[in-house]
């Protein structure tokens, strides 16, 4: 169940996405936050509101109790994790709870030259940059949808928004900046969805510095 429910339990479930990119397994401990909820701490460090959500949404459905037919259609929405032997989900989200409140007695400042460590968190990184290269150069979509990369563009320029066309144009100066070397750009683009590969001749770095060009050629607020 992968689905992100709207309404009750919504940070919650966005947080408990962070597990599924590495494997569902809940290695938390009381001593330190294991490798998702660190990614979901560094991601909140930008958005400390979020953090604050989920303690709150946490603290409500223990309160109400996991098993509680009140809350049984938005538990069935939230994503999966897997606790540790001889210790349930609500023993997991209270070691959840235990770390959220201490990044809120003083939360951090994000770090902009740290590198995502999950799907997730490069997801959440640079989402509309992710909605690009995903929804528009996904496996084959150069002989599926478009006839060539200048086509695509094309399409996505005028069918998004211009607030998420901008956002894209913004994520992708940081995104080449985080990226030093080909080899890390080639990876974290995969990561967002990128599966058809630049123009002929036109590195990857390149193509992406030229599609930030382009918009902020067409939206000069961009």
């Amino acid at each position: 169940m992968t689905a992100l429910s709207d309404d009750r339990f919504h940070e919650l479930s966005r947080l408990l996405s962070a597990y599924e990119s590495t494997g569902e397994v809940f290695d938390d401990t009381l001593e330190a936050p294991g490798r998702a909820l660190k990614s979901y701490l560094r991601t909140a460090a930008r958005t400390p509101d979020r953090a604050a959500a989920a303690l709150r949404e946490i603290d409500d459905l223990l309160e109400v109790g996991l098993f509680s037919d009140e809350i049984a259609d938005d538990v069935d929405l939230l994503p999966h994790i897997q606790p540790p032997r001889g210790a349930g989900v609500e023993d997991c989200l209270r070691v959840v709870r235990h770390h959220l409140n201490q990044f809120l007695t003083a939360p951090p400042a994000p770090d902009p030259t740290v590198r995502p460590q999950t799907s997730w968190e490069w997801t959440e990184r640079f989402p509309a940059l992710a909605h690009f290269l995903g929804a528009y150069f996904y496996q084959d979509s150069l002989e599926i949808e478009y006839h060539s990369h200048a086509e695509a563009m094309q399409d996505y320029l005028t069918g998004e928004p211009h607030e998420d066309v901008a956002q894209a144009a913004s994520e992708a100066t940081e995104f080449l900046t985080l990226n030093s070397t080909e080899d890390e750009l080639a990876e974290a683009a995969t990561v967002l969805g990128l599966r058809e590969p630049p123009p002929e001749g036109v590195s990857l770095r390149q193509w992406l510095a030229d599609v930030r060009d382009i918009i902020v050629h067409r939206h000069p607020r961009a």
